[in-house]
């Protein structure tokens, strides 16, 4: 039988919330992703089969709207009234999570695609100086294919992009980190000034760039949750 067999509220809301990644799928679209292409970014080891089916089954519950786009290829992919109003329920999800279930940074859980794909969206493009700024990331131990990543800044359009091929461009500040320093400082686990004491992460380009990467990079919005764990 599909589903509780219950009247209940939180069993009927469970029948469609909690089958495995539609929760990751929410936070996507809560973060702002509305294309297919983007949503897969978010959760990537989910298969392409699998996302269509979950976003087809959400739609199918008034949690999503489909919107074709103009050009007749793609669609985005919108919260309906209803799933705006599970934002307050994830994000309390991610709290819970960071006070009670934090990670532990296993080598499994280091992933510099995902983790960069949260740092372009909290990236401040404000921070940046006017124009075009590139940073190129290097992690240095991870295996040489997933190891350079590059986020370009277009200040005037307010926009920050994720590469993962060299986007052409003049880099202005170069950003040579392990994975796991990194995840840690964005997670609120360490400090970005203890890691680049420690030459963790290190920094290589305009003292202005250098000064201001604190700023710009921001941190996850779970970094500031107390992990009560040993409480």
């Amino acid at each position: 039988m599909k589903g509780y067999g219950q009247f209940c509220p939180i069993a009927k809301a469970s029948e469609i919330l909690t089958e495995r990644w539609t929760p990751l799928i929410l936070r996507e679209l809560i973060c702002g992703s509305t294309r297919f292409n983007d949503l897969r970014r978010g959760v990537p080891l989910m298969s392409t089969a699998l996302l269509a089916r979950r976003l087809k089954s959400l739609e199918e519950q008034g949690v999503i709207e489909r919107r074709p786009l103009p050009s007749g290829r793609g669609a985005d992919y919108l919260l309906t009234d209803a799933g705006r109003e599970l934002e307050p329920i994830v994000m309390a999800m991610g709290e819970w999570g960071a006070r009670w279930a934090r990670s532990r940074l296993t080598e499994d859980e280091l992933d510099p695609a995902l983790l960069l794909w949260d740092i372009h969206r909290q990236a401040r493009p404000e921070n940046f100086p006017p124009g075009r700024t590139v940073i190129a990331f290097e992690f240095t131990d991870v295996p040489a294919v997933r190891r350079q990543w590059w986020l370009v800044s277009e200040r005037a359009e307010g926009s920050v992009d994720l590469c993962a091929t060299d986007p052409g461009f003049e880099v202005d500040l170069f950003v040579s980190a392990t994975i796991r320093a990194m995840t840690a400082v964005w997670m609120g686990e360490r400090s970005l000034e203890a890691a680049l004491a420690a030459e963790d992460i290190e920094l290589a380009g305009p003292s202005v760039l250098c000064r201001s990467f604190g700023a710009w990079l921001g941190l996850s919005a779970f970094a500031a949750v107390p992990d009560r764990r040993g409480a």
